[in-house]
Parts: structure tokens; C-alpha cells; sequence
């Protein structure tokens, strides 16, 4: 069975795991009501997704 000959070093170690944070999610401000949304989805509140369509919202929530 393989095992590491050397000690793995701490800045090695934060090396490759540097690709690893989560990032913030972006949200846009929804145009029709104002309420925060993600971008290219349909509004949780209201339903907009672009201008002249609307989703109903009873089965998004």
C-alpha cells in the first residue's frame, strides 16, 4: 500500500486548497417588484423573468 514518504508542508497544503473558498452568490434586484433575485431566474416574488412573460409563483416557493 502507497504512503506519502514526506510530511505534506502547511504552505503546500494552502497551496491547493487556495481553489477551495465558496463564493458569493450574485443577486440582481428584480425590476417588476424590487425584491432581490437571482440573475436569468424568474422572481420568487412576483414571477418576472423578462418583459411580457410572467410565471406563476404558487409553484416556485
Amino acid at each position: 500500500m502507497a504512503v506519502p514518504a514526506f510530511r505534506t508542508s502547511p504552505s503546500r497544503k494552502r497551496k491547493r486548497r487556495s481553489h477551495h473558498a465558496l463564493r458569493r452568490t450574485n443577486l440582481s434586484t428584480c425590476p417588476a417588484c424590487g425584491a432581490t433575485r437571482h440573475p436569468h431566474r424568474a422572481c420568487r416574488e412576483c414571477g418576472y423573468v423578462r418583459p411580457g412573460l410572467t410565471l406563476k409563483t404558487s409553484g416556485l416557493g
